[in-house]
């Protein structure tokens, strides 16, 4: 009788075994309490530097933006140096290697051709509205001369600051009520510029838009239910703002990342923190953007210049040509390692029939520092040189511009002129993609993307795309396949 109750004992303490210990490995980790999530979202964010009341301490009068800058510098005397050492004020990169090139290469909104406007040299007037400087009007502008650093652009706190060609303040700005204002940079003060980008509201990201002035939480939970403003996630050391992004880029430094202030093993269910290794944060938390406001995914420059389309802001202008607009857009999963290649200048473009990359993110599923990211990936028509088959970039704004004459050639020769690139008179239009990794417009974690949005029976995602000969959930997790691959080719070279 005893050895049949020792043996029923150790029958049950093998069956609570056999429940308990999966339950405890799938809810589980060192590096988190199953369901436990951190009190505030401000746990991982720096405290904002107290406000300084500058009423008092800037007297005036100003007439131009130089002279408030002048008067910023008597106290902040080392900021303007600071900031021309930055991006945001040089619009070009130090020199960085780059794999397949011969020479460093040293590229930004200075120099790089993109798919929206095409390019600044030769349209700084237009282009360099948003530069965060004084009088940038052609290729001469003095990059060391601190006094034209625009402080108000960042600072300003009234929300009458407004900037016009070459960056010099609007016709009408009041200046010292402007400069009374000033404060800790708001995301009026980013957004100004950054949502507008590509010429327009909600153009270019299509995660950042004027919906982010004052969203709610649906649109982006950080900026909505929290009041996150942009600086608090991308962190400041002496004016050099953190974040990178690789259509204007082509380094990873100083770049800025989820895990910054949250786990990587976050999620109550170890089956989702297993994705982390493989899956950007931001593939399940933003599962669409432009929420509020469409996007643009395609611009087709060869249309412009028609007189008898009606025009129409999303759909047809006679100076920019013709577009599609999305809303609740859902990105596109993409291999991303933080790094991209670049078309510079030069480079020859994809033969007839395809798409030439503009700035294709770097990455696979062989890839250890790869993880698959969401994207908008804006496709364009823009102009060629057809016998060189070499991207060019025209002259759109200005004396002899595109927008005043409608006239590619002449346009192209003007900008051949400023970029010194060769130009041989035969031009066409050929197909280009840009890809924009998405990172704003965090929904709540109750809209984030389920399991089925991705592991469903009907094909949600092409699987083999991006490297997987089918549902990992079937098939195995990208480790496995790699271990099989290891394993193949160890027999192979046996």
């Amino acid at each position: 009788m005893k050895k049949r109750e020792t043996g029923w004992i150790a029958g049950l303490v093998f069956l609570l075994a056999l429940v308990a210990i999966p339950v405890w490995y799938f809810t589980g980790t060192d590096d988190t309490v199953a369901g436990q999530v951190p009190d505030s979202p401000w746990d991982g964010v720096p405290r904002r530097a107290a406000p300084v009341d500058h009423a008092a301490l800037m007297e005036g009068p100003f007439e131009t933006g130089q002279q408030v800058t002048a008067a910023c510098l008597e106290c902040h005397e080392d900021s303007a140096d600071q900031v021309i050492h930055t991006a945001h004020w040089r619009w070009e990169s130090g020199a960085v290697e780059m794999e397949g090139r011969e020479q460093p290469v040293s590229v930004g909104k200075k120099n790089a051709i993109n798919n929206f406007c095409i390019g600044i040299q030769g349209n700084w007037e237009s282009c360099t509205a948003c530069h965060a400087g004084y009088g940038w009007e052609d290729a001469s502008f003095d990059f060391e001369a601190t006094e034209n650093v625009d402080c108000l652009v960042c600072h300003d706190h009234s929300g009458g600051y407004k900037k016009g060609k070459k960056g010099l303040p609007a016709e009408g700005v009041d200046l010292l009520a402007s400069a009374k204002s000033v404060g800790l940079p708001t995301r009026e003060n980013c957004g100004g510029c950054h949502f507008r980008g590509g010429g327009g509201n909600a153009v270019k990201h299509g995660d950042l838009d004027e919906s982010l002035y004052y969203p709610d939480e649906h649109v982006d939970v950080h900026m909505g239910r929290y009041d996150f403003q942009c600086i608090d996630c991308h962190r400041t050391e002496d004016h050099r703002i953190g974040g990178r992004s690789i259509t204007v880029s082509v380094d990873n430094e100083n770049q800025i990342a989820c895990t910054d202030c949250h786990s990587p093993k976050l999620h109550a269910d170890q089956r989702i923190n297993a994705h982390t290794d493989t899956v950007a944060c931001q593939t399940c938390h933003i599962p669409e953007v432009a929420v509020h406001q469409a996007t643009k995914t395609h611009w087709d420059w060869s249309t412009a210049g028609d007189d008898e389309r009606e025009e129409d802001t999303h759909e047809y202008l006679k100076i920019k040509g013709s577009f599609i607009y999305e809303k609740n857009l859902k990105p596109e999963f993409i291999w991303f390692n933080g790094l991209a290649d670049r078309y510079l200048l030069g480079d020859t473009v994809q033969p007839e029939g395809e798409i030439t990359p503009l700035n294709h993110p770097k990455g696979d599923i062989r890839d250890p520092n790869a993880r698959i990211w969401p994207f908008k990936v804006h496709l364009a028509v823009q102009p060629y040189d057809a016998q060189y088959k070499t991207l060019m970039q025209p002259v759109t704004a200005g004396q002899g511009g595109f927008w005043r004459e409608f006239d590619w050639d002449q346009a192209l020769r003007l900008g051949a002129e400023v970029t010194g690139m060769d130009y041989s008179g035969d031009y066409g239009f050929t197909a280009t993609a840009m890809y924009w990794p998405q990172t704003h417009m965090v929904a709540p974690k109750e809209l984030a993307l389920q399991c089925k949005a991705c592991h469903c029976e009907r094909g949600c995602i092409d699987w083999e795309a991006i490297g997987y000969p089918g549902d990992p959930l079937k098939w195995g997790s990208r480790e496995r396949l790699l271990r099989v691959e290891t394993a193949a080719a160890g027999e192979v070279s046996r």
